[in-house]
């Protein structure tokens, strides 16, 4: 199979760019090992995981790839649902990749996603929420950190 990698680090500011898309990259790669290689790649820096994927630069060229039928590859890969996906937004993509025949890959789900599996909805149900949660955290960490004193 040929995969397409997606990877995101929320702000260039606070996180490193090319160590964070690389743990990501390297998770993605072990996925895929022995089933097939990821030939292209897309990574958006400085973008929220909240931003829908047509609102992300790389994202969205992801997502303009996946409508094109010489696309060049079968499934997309991530290598963390948080770094990808906010909520439920990866609920309203699979519709999309069905559609054009792309399978997503998830190193939560050890391999492909297959939506009709209820145990697989109950894990994106589970990982949507934890996404929405540790934007939480983040947000509360830093207005206690801009504001000491006022907790």
């Amino acid at each position: 199979m040929r995969f397409a990698f997606y990877g995101r680090v929320s702000t260039a500011d606070f996180q490193e760019r090319d160590s964070s898309r690389r743990w990501q990259r390297d998770v993605a790669d072990d996925l895929v090992d022995g089933h097939g290689r990821i030939v292209a790649e897309f990574f958006d820096a400085d973008r929220s995981r909240r931003l829908p994927w047509r609102d992300r630069p790389q994202a969205a060229l992801l997502l303009a790839a996946i409508a094109d039928p010489d696309r060049g590859f079968d499934a997309v890969v991530v290598g963390e649902y948080e770094r990808a996906f906010y909520g439920d937004q990866v609920l309203s993509l699979l519709p999309f990749l069905q559609h054009h025949g792309v399978q997503l890959w998830l190193p939560e789900a050890y391999g492909p996603v297959d939506p009709a599996e209820p145990a697989h909805r109950a894990l994106l149900m589970l990982l949507g929420a934890q996404s929405k949660r540790e934007v939480l955290r983040a947000r509360s960490r830093a207005l206690a950190v801009s504001t000491p004193g006022e907790n």
